[in-house]
């Protein structure tokens, strides 16, 4: 199962480098530098997504990378290259939803590096869950001082200039977050860590 999981990551970022290539000529040919630049970024991170995992010898959980590339997908390539902010209503609220699911699982990454046994006792996958699931809400948390800092001082406007905007995406980050942490507890309590289990 994780061999057809990897080949469906494989394919899905070679799609996305197809993708970003294609605007990135068809954007250079109109001119338009602010998606060529944005074409070239998403090229750049999946690139840098790799070198990470390669420098830091930390393999991604399939379902890791899963979330990632379409987390990429749908910020970078449907959100702005091809505006789809002023289509789908909250998309913006659906992304911090989806990097709730996505720490979650980097938490649980930075559990199983740290436990170089790799084992997966009943206490041990608690604790992982425990750590994931807080792991995710502090990073909200920092992604949101990470917009103020650049709109108060880069003058952006990242957070709408409002209270009711910061929070109800450190809402939504921690929503995903928490529902993730119920699918592991899940996992858990029928004696299955399949991500913790998962060798490289």
């Amino acid at each position: 199962m994780k061999k057809y999981a990897d080949r469906g990551n494989d394919l899905f970022e070679l799609v996305m480098y197809g993708v970003a290539a294609v605007c990135f000529v068809y954007f250079l040919i109109k001119g338009n530098w602010a998606k060529v630049l944005e074409a070239a970024l998403i090229i750049g991170v999946l690139l840098l997504i790799r070198v990470v995992v390669k420098v830091t010898q930390t393999p991604m959980f399939a379902a890791l990378r899963f979330c990632i590339l379409l987390f990429i997908t749908i910020t970078m390539i449907m959100a702005n290259e091809f505006g789809f902010y002023s289509i789908i209503p909250y998309l913006d609220k659906y992304e911090h939803l989806f990097s709730g699911v996505i720490l979650c699982f980097v938490g649980l990454l930075i559990y199983k590096k740290a436990n170089d046994s790799g084992t997966s006792s009943a206490s041990n996958s608690r604790v992982a869950i425990w750590l994931s699931l807080f792991f995710s809400i502090a990073m909200a948390g920092v992604w949101e001082i990470y917009e103020f800092t650049t709109d108060h001082f880069l003058g952006l406007n990242s957070q709408n200039g409002s209270l009711v905007d910061t929070m109800t995406d450190i809402i939504c980050g921690t929503a995903g977050a928490i529902g993730t942490s119920i699918y592991l507890a899940f996992q858990a309590k029928n004696k299955k860590m399949p991500l913790l289990d998962e060798k490289h």
